[in-house]
């Protein structure tokens, strides 16, 4: 775990002490290097499921493909923002990588808690990096409106977890993810228990988003650069499924009456919010809008509590990570050339940008589930085991999956297809740094395929 976390400690100081002409050079290669060692955690070859263990640290079959995920995204995140900080005076540009490194510290001490103190810290902590990110180096004025959004909403969810935590504690005696699952039944049956419930597991539902307290997500998306929105796409909404599925082993036997509620507002998210992608007219809220109707079916995954609904979410969770943190890069690059987010003014790029058109056909592919890719495995996955667990879901699933197609076309077609506006003349051709970037966002998605076990969980 070490291994891990020292040099990524290291990388800060990398990113100040390092001369200016090459910042960007030694803390991508660093970060690279980073997420190749961290491929290693995927070997589990422990009996119990638990590896890497030390004294608060490990890693298991849950957390470790999306630690390497958190890795993977640190060097990605760093090649996309390059050009558009490159204006920026130096000591902000080091301040950015700072914050994108420390992002990455506390998402790795999050993940590999085993303790739920700690994991609730690092999930606050998360939040800093993030909002100092979108606050500052956001594109328009909105950008502070939508800090502030993205902070209350979070911390009003989290605080009645911290209480929830501190409960537990005192009746089990430990809050250690080794020892909770084998300590004694927790008898909930009174009101007071039913409240807790809720406490613990509203955090995550808005860290998810779960529909009907999404409206942080649009906003923050919309305003974040393009490594926020990459981050908080890929790693950070995953720490809400992450949390859920750790917790709710433990909330037994109540999960049964009282996750109703909340998966009528996911299966119903998943059609609304589709649905709100069809008449967006902003590129990157249509993507944030479609990665709240990803996370519903997430939610009902998790909330059925099937060994399929777990795997399945955990599979949705990674190739959703990968695609839509591609779909933002891509966003960014048209942003980058245009200087528009709205649809109606960039289309027709294929005419003169053949070979992003081709990274914009796989990513949109990607994100309407085509099969044999993981994204299709995971919601197969859930899909199936909403359909077990009633058959009325389906009517939400099977809507929610035919206007994703919808959405995901409409959004290709608008951006690539069609005549070129007169208006677009003398864009930057596309850089290599720009192919290598989608390269190793959709080259992990494609590999997936050929070993899908690596993300299958706990069943695995």
């Amino acid at each position: 775990m070490l291994k891990i976390l020292i040099p990524t400690l290291m990388l800060i100081p990398t990113a100040w002490l390092a001369p200016t002409k090459w910042l960007w050079p030694t803390t991508l290669t660093h970060s690279m290097l980073i997420a190749l060692i961290s491929l290693s955690w995927l070997k589990n070859t422990m009996e119990t499921g638990w590896s890497t263990l030390n004294l608060f640290m490990a890693t298991d079959p849950l957390s470790t493909p999306l630690l390497v995920l958190t890795c993977w995204l640190l060097p990605l995140m760093i090649l996309a923002s390059q050009n558009h900080t490159a204006t920026e005076p130096i000591n902000r540009q080091r301040m950015y990588i700072t914050l994108l490194t420390s992002l990455q510290i506390f998402l790795i001490l999050a993940f590999g808690a085993t303790e739920l103190i700690m994991f609730y810290v690092m999930f606050e902590s998360t939040l800093i990096p993030t909002l100092i990110l979108i606050t500052r180096w956001g594109n328009q004025t909105e950008r502070l409106n939508a800090g502030v959004y993205f902070l209350f909403y979070t911390l009003a969810g989290s605080l009645p977890l911290l209480i929830a935590l501190l409960l537990l504690q005192n009746y089990t005696g430990t809050l250690s993810l080794l020892t909770l699952p084998f300590s004694h039944p927790l008898h909930l049956s009174s009101n007071a228990d039913k409240l807790w419930w809720a406490g613990c597991l509203l955090a995550f539902l808005v860290k998810m988003p779960l529909y009907g307290v999404h409206l942080w997500l649009p906003k923050a998306h919309v305003e974040a650069p393009v490594a926020g929105s990459m981050v908080l796409a890929a790693v950070l909404l995953k720490l809400g499924g992450y949390g859920m599925m750790r917790m709710i082993v433990m909330l037994e036997p109540l999960t049964k009456e009282l996750s109703y509620p909340f998966l009528i507002f996911a299966l119903w998210g998943i059609i609304m919010t589709s649905s709100i992608c069809l008449r967006q007219t902003d590129l990157k809220s249509l993507i944030a809008y479609s990665s709240v109707s990803h996370m519903g079916l997430v939610v009902g995954g998790i909330l059925i509590q099937t060994p399929w609904g777990f795997t399945g979410a955990l599979i949705l969770m990674i190739a959703h990570g990968l695609t839509s943190s591609a779909l933002f890069c891509l966003a960014n690059t048209n942003y980058e050339r245009t200087h528009s987010r709205t649809m109606l003014l960039a289309r027709g790029l294929q005419i003169i940008l053949p070979l992003m058109t081709t990274w914009w056909f796989i990513a949109s592919l990607a994100n309407l589930a085509l099969p044999p890719l993981p994204n299709l495995m995971g919601e197969l996955m859930i899909i199936t085991s909403l359909f077990n667990w009633s058959w009325w879901t389906i009517v939400f699933t099977g809507g929610g999956t035919l206007i994703t197609a919808s959405y995901s076309l409409y959004m290709f077609l608008m951006t690539q297809r069609g005549p070129l506006p007169s208006h677009i003349i003398g864009l930057d051709p596309s850089h290599s740094r720009e192919h290598l970037l989608m390269a190793l966002h959709l080259l992990p998605l494609l590999l997936l395929i050929l070993k899908p076990e690596l993300i299958w969980g706990w069943t695995h």
